[in-house]
């Protein structure tokens, strides 16, 4: 009847307007419209710069304005809490778009102002001096509006009526978010209610009136004490200040490097003002940015650590997509992420804080605990399209057993929430809502909450402390605590160790939804392919160069930089290819970057090698960077000294070889017999004396449209796709009746929400096939192998391929390029089988999953598109396809249909993703028994890794003509690996088994051992391992990773 809580809502609105009990406005700036060197410098003469009064516009996209004035603090306030309040321009709550500002205080970077952050707390020092610089380096935003300087003022704070607003606010939230009848809700509306009523509001900023706000606050301070047993029996809630800034996203590196700064430096102001306040900050590619940009944010940073306030977590490099790098790429987050952490901050880490990531492979937890980690934090799977996540704490068992306790923080304000948030608020709300969802409530009474504005929202605030310190106060919520991330993970684990109902999750942690980030902006997941290729070719050869040439310098520096470069560019939204045009754009220039460097190295390495072996004459030298003994082609780069030229064995035998030009590029394929693993072969290289190759058993021919080699009879129809591909070994149809394979499919693709990020179910209802072929020609007809050429013509788009069927090789590779000019248009290549399995193998990083070929539930069809690295595979027992990628990753089997996925050609937020040129390989490798019988791991790694040549003329050393690193011996062993290592000079070796069994490994190296340890991934934690004269012995567990040290 009365209308109490309405009423406190009106009272606590107006008496907001009054905590700022006296304010002297700021008129007038100084002005410049660009960015300009010094300008936060006391000393800098700003004479020439524009007037600017408050009140006015000023910006436009993507500019740095500045801003100068004096700033006069009364002598009569210096007892008195002080704040200057600005208002630059406008802003997005979340911090995705508006302007941003750096505000210098007598040229120190002091703090970030944004649309949630507009008071600057006034430092006692500053309040002495009496004046103040005040430079404010202003963002106008990426978006083309007109900023508005809207205020600008030095303010007197009154203490009281400040604390009553936050009390009555926490007050008034609690009674909204508790039940009707509650007890504890009604008397804090009596509470409350009768506080209000002893204010006196009849003339609203009068002395009278902060007399009687303080009157109430004491009083209603006092009865919430009374009332408030000393302990509760409730939920216990750890917040933990947390800006979850994207590295690049809406907003290229640039920019990320000022956000930091901006947020960076609000945390360091505010913890002056919040002895209490703790924050948690991942990503040390952030920290690297601060230290070269502002040092004196830095230090500050370092003084927070120091100083118990300010975590340093995480363990990547940065907060990295979990689908598409390579295993080896997952450990180089955690290894350059903890070795910045332990260096610049003396902290170990223990939590892999993942908030906002698209899903979780399956090998992570081997990763994390072998990494020197024990915990795993995140929120994003709560974002499933179809399923909820089952639990909220759990132990995940990963790939090869090995478990990492887990925690999703649920954070939410909602009574029913879509989905749980990184970006908390620390209001009632969240605190009651948060706990109410939470699934382990029988085990654990203690939640973790992240609260604090992300990306350009500036992190924390200084209502959410002030309401967190309130909300501490208060009956019938969980209690808050300002706290930090490890130690609440530590009781957690204490706390739930050894409960029988401590759920165990084994498997992969799939999202479903952003099912689309496998495949979109399809050149930076092959740059990112191709870079992880020739970073590991890189590392092996200067450590072959390292152990086999005098006083070679392996370029450790230069590799772990271009390491950096791979690793930034991995980051959750710009490998997945969420980001505006201009990341791609970077992107590409940081690839060319790496790549003239990596190659570079890799060159480097190959010709003093090459040189180094003592054979007369000139020579190729072909180097095999995989741990078994393989045959192939090497291409090798024209030289006119190649003119009239052959190439021979040492024992005579002259090899196949042919000049092949494409677009402009002429190389020499020069197919060679096998060459030792992890090892090199040299070849003599002779004028052409008329002699040839030696005949090969069986050639491949083509006749029309039929391809015969003795593995295959391969039939095209007119439109240039396979009607039939016949087995002869294993004398059986590949291709069931009536279908098509390498059929391309083109779908119409508008997800309903997040247009670069997601495949929707639907879109496979509306499929348009591309067939229309206007170009087929035969390339090469034998007897090696035959080569086809097709183009097919699709709206504005062109397909090419080249189609090799190989006289020696199951597999059939077709070599594609893409002129592509649609959008929101999906390209698949679909390869329908004559094969009945109902779970389908898919390879993830160090090892492989299976997953359904079926719709059975709904965690089935949520499997609808899936990852995979190099290849998956359908096989029944004894016979079975598989599907190779040099550069793919998007994938989806259904029932005996194998699909690839090609182009997304998304348009929100890039409208010009996958325009244009794009190049891939895939290739089919039919076999008889299943994947494992038929080396489909070893074949995945052999389309990716070449095998590497290089021509010499000069002698420069002793080397042998053959020799090898060293010799695995290995049923299901992969040497993924081969490195110096990171603070020594031992060699490196990481090895997994991939082939889910026990395998005896034997290593033999050429030289005399001296020492064996077994390492983390971290390269710590020496274990001594039993060696013998030249080699040592261990076993791998089914998907197990080992490490060794060697010397």
């Amino acid at each position: 009847m009365y209308f109490t809580i309405n009423k406190a809502q009106k009272y606590i609105g107006d008496l907001k307007k009054y905590i700022f009990e006296e304010t002297i406005k700021i008129e007038s700036f100084k002005h410049c419209p660009e960015d300009v060197e010094g300008a936060h410098k006391v000393e800098f003469d700003d004479s020439k710069w524009a007037d600017f009064k408050t009140g006015s516009s000023w910006g436009g996209r993507d500019q740095i304005h500045w801003f100068r004035t004096d700033v006069e603090i009364p002598q009569e306030w210096r007892d008195h809490k002080v704040a200057l309040f600005f208002t630059p321009g406008s802003g997005q709550e979340g911090g995705l778009a508006g302007s941003e500002t750096l505000a210098y205080i007598d040229g120190v970077p002091t703090q970030g102002l944004d649309t949630n952050h507009h008071q600057i707390h006034v430092l006692p020092e500053w309040k002495s001096k009496g004046k103040i610089k005040v430079a404010l380096k202003a963002f106008s935003g990426l978006q083309h509006e007109i900023r508005w300087f809207r205020a600008a003022s030095v303010v007197k704070i009154n203490v009281a009526a400040e604390d009553f607003y936050f009390r009555a606010l926490a007050m008034l939230e609690t009674i909204k978010v508790l039940p009707e009848g509650n007890y504890d809700r009604e008397s804090l509306i009596t509470f409350l209610n009768d506080a209000i009523n002893a204010t006196d509001f009849l003339k609203a900023g009068s002395p009278e009136f902060y007399q009687s706000i303080a009157k109430a606050n004491e009083a209603l301070k006092q009865r919430l004490a009374e009332y408030k047993p000393a302990v509760e029996n409730k939920p216990l809630i750890t917040a933990v200040g947390h800006s979850h800034i994207d590295v690049a996203w809406l907003w290229q590196l640039k920019h990320t490097r000022e956000k930091s700064s901006r947020t960076f430096s609000t945390v360091n102001h505010l913890m002056r003002e919040y002895p209490e306040y703790q924050f948690i900050q991942s990503q040390p590619q952030l920290y690297d940015y601060i230290k070269q940009d502002y040092p004196e944010i830095y230090d500050q940073i370092k003084a927070n650590v120091a100083a118990g306030n300010w975590e340093v977590t995480g363990g990547m490099w940065v907060e990295a997509d979990c689908n598409v790098p390579s295993g080896e790429s997952l450990v180089r987050q955690f290894l350059l992420g903890t070795r910045f952490m332990e260096e610049e901050f003396g902290v170990e880490c223990s939590v892999l804080w993942l908030p906002d990531v698209f899903g979780y492979s399956w090998a992570l937890p081997q990763i994390i605990i072998k990494s020197g980690l024990k915990y795993f934090m995140t929120t994003k799977i709560s974002w499933s399209q179809y399923n909820r996540p089952t639990y909220d704490t759990f132990m995940w068992r990963g790939l090869d057993g090995t478990e990492v306790l887990t925690h999703f923080i649920t954070a939410t304000e909602a009574p029913r929430p879509q989905f749980y948030t990184y970006n908390g608020m620390l209001n009632p709300a969240t605190a009651q809502r948060s706990w109410e969802h939470y699934q382990q409530k029988e085990i654990n009474n203690e939640l973790l909450i992240a609260y604090g504005w992300g990306d350009g929202g500036g992190g924390p605030t200084k209502e959410m402390l002030e309401m967190g310190k309130r909300m501490q106060e208060l009956p019938a919520i969980p209690q808050i605590e300002f706290g930090k991330v490890e130690p609440y993970f530590e009781r957690l684990e204490a706390r739930v160790e050894g409960a029988a109902r401590l759920p165990v999750v084994d498997g992969e942690l799939y999202l479903e939804y952003h099912r689309g980030t496998y495949t979109s902006q399809g050149k930076i997941k092959r740059d990112n392919r191709k870079s992880e290729v020739l970073l590991h070719d890189v590392e092996f050869l200067h450590t072959l160069a390292l152990r086999n040439v005098a006083g070679h310098s392996y370029p450790q520096d230069e590799i772990n930089e271009n390491w950096k470069i791979l690793l930034r560019n991995q980051f959750h939204d710009i490998l997945p290819g969420s980001s505006i045009t201009e990341v791609y754009e970077d992107a590409a220039e940081e690839f060319a970057t790496l790549f003239a460097s990596a190659e570079a190295q890799q060159e480097a390495a190959l010709q003093l090698l090459g040189d180094q072996v003592a054979v007369d004459g000139e020579k190729l030298v072909v180097f095999n960077s995989l741990s078994w003994d393989r045959r192939g082609i090497v291409s090798v780069p024209w030289d006119p000294e190649l003119e009239g030229k052959g190439f021979w064995t040492e024992n005579g035998t002259r090899l196949l070889a042919k000049t092949v030009e494409y677009q402009g590029k002429k190389e020499i394929e020069v197919t060679v017999p096998t060459i030792p693993a992890l090892g090199y072969t040299t070849f003599l290289v002779k004028p052409d004396d008329g002699s040839t190759a030696p005949a090969l058993e069986s050639g491949v021919t083509i006749k029309e449209r039929v391809i015969e080699s003795k593995f295959y009879k391969i039939i095209f129809n007119n439109q240039g796709q396979i009607v039939s591909l016949y087995d002869k070994e294993a004398q059986r149809e590949v291709v069931p009746a009536g279908m098509i394979a390498n059929e391309l499919q083109a779908f119409e693709d508008r997800p309903m929400n997040f247009d670069a990020w997601d495949i929707d179910l639907y879109y496979q209802e509306k499929q348009y096939l591309v067939d229309n072929l206007t170009k087929w020609e035969v390339l090469e007809d034998g007897p090696d192998r035959v080569v086809v050429g097709l183009e097919w013509k699709f709206l504005d788009s062109t397909i090419t391929q080249r189609i090799y069927v190989y006289a020696d090789s199951r597999a059939i590779d077709f070599k594609t390029e893409v002129d592509w000019h649609e959008q929101q248009v999906l390209l698949k290549a679909a390869f329908p089988v004559d094969v009945r399995s109902t779970k389908a193998t898919y390879e993830i990083q160090f090892g492989n999953v299976e997953r359904p070929t079926h719709w059975n539930t709904s965690w089935d069809y949520a499997k609808f598109e899936t990852v995979a690295q190099k290849w998956v595979d359908l096989s029944e027992r004894d016979y079975g396809v598989s599907l190779l990628n040099d550069s793919k990753y998007g994938h989806d089997i259904k029932d005996s249909v194998i699909r690839l996925t090609l182009i997304k050609s998304g348009i929100d937020p890039d409208p010009k993703a996958d325009q244009g040129y794009h190049e891939f390989v895939y290739s089919l490798l039919p076999h008889t028994g299943d994947w494992y019988e038929a080396k489909t791991t070893q074949a995945g790694y052999e389309l990716n890794y070449p095998l590497l040549g290089v021509y010499s003329a000069t002698i420069s050393g002793e080397l042998a003509s053959t020799a090898q690193l060293l010799q695995v011996d290995g049923s299901s062993t992969i040497l993924d690996t081969v490195k110096k290592s990171e603070d020594g000079t031992e060699m490196v070796l990481r090895f997994y088994e991939f082939g889910n069994r026990r395998d005896e490994v034997r290593v033999t190296l050429p030289e005399t051992l001296k020492n064996v340890v077994e390492c983390n991934l971290m390269e710590k934690g020496d274990e001594k391992v039993s060696f013998d004269a030249n080699g040592f012995s261990f076993v791998l567990n089914p998907y197990e990773i080992r490490t060794f040290k060697i010397k």
